[in-house]
């Protein structure tokens, strides 16, 4: 669903921008919609009225503090005056949560992890609760099992390790006349399918194509995901823009 909306959008810039300046890019624009739309769904002078009224009952109930009884009520006046500043702050936080959520979701699926480049080795695990048989992989002829096939589990996993041109595959797990199946793509560009598949109602516990994390900042001493970028630049942005455009 989420590749389906925002792919004729972002999925052209995936491949051909740095991931971290598609992040920053995503931030901005994100921040400079929920801003907006912030704006034109409150009550602007209200919003600064009641943020100036609570600025001026913090002040107050710092010269109350040898007077408990007057600072409780200055206290209760002040929790009244936030609890009202928060919900006319709801209506535009609910429009955005959705479109929010949907961006959040694309990001994860396209930034989250590094591809499987061709040619290169790579990992796939089977997890288990409470079986050590045998497990049998099998994979289509283009691609290059470097373990053997047929594994005992230990200690409740099994990996293999596999490489292959690039392209779209099946990898098919066999255990006990149990088979699953689970997609795997080998490409330069940013693609993949989801690292790891949950399996329900089996003593098998997940599938996994063993992707790395894709860090989209590494500074060495630092190293950041999508979501952490994103969350310190739309911070940044999003204080910005209301300091500009005078947002209460």
């Amino acid at each position: 669903m989420f590749d389906n909306l925002l792919d004729p959008i972002l999925g052209p810039l995936l491949n051909s921008m740095h991931p971290l300046a598609l992040t920053i890019l995503v931030a901005f624009a994100v921040s400079i919609i929920t801003i907006i739309a912030y704006k034109l769904l409150t009550d602007q002078d209200l919003m600064k009225r009641l943020k100036s009224e609570m600025k001026e009952m913090q002040k107050e109930m710092k010269t109350l503090k040898d007077h408990p009884e007057k600072m409780m009520q200055v206290q209760k006046k002040a929790m009244e005056t936030n609890m009202k500043y928060m919900a006319k702050s709801m209506k535009p936080t609910l429009i955005t949560f959705i479109p929010l959520i949907i961006i959040f979701g694309w990001m994860h699926a396209n930034l989250g992890y590094l591809p499987i480049v061709p040619d290169q080795d790579f990992m796939t695990t089977i997890e288990f609760e409470g079986y050590d048989g045998l497990v049998t992989l099998s994979a289509p002829d283009a691609l290059n099992i470097l373990s053997n096939s047929s594994q005992k589990v230990i200690n409740n996993e099994v990996t293999w390790a596999l490489s292959g041109p690039a392209g779209e595959y099946v990898l098919e797990y066999n255990f006990q006349g149990e088979i699953h199946t689970r997609n795997l793509i080998i490409s330069e560009q940013l693609e993949y399918v989801e690292p790891e598949l949950k399996i329900k109602n089996s003593r098998l516990k997940s599938l996994n194509i063993n992707n790395e994390k894709l860090k989209v900042l590494d500074l060495g001493f630092m190293k950041l995901g999508w979501l952490g970028v994103y969350i310190i630049c739309s911070l940044i942005f999003s204080m910005s823009l209301r300091k500009w455009l005078k947002i209460a």
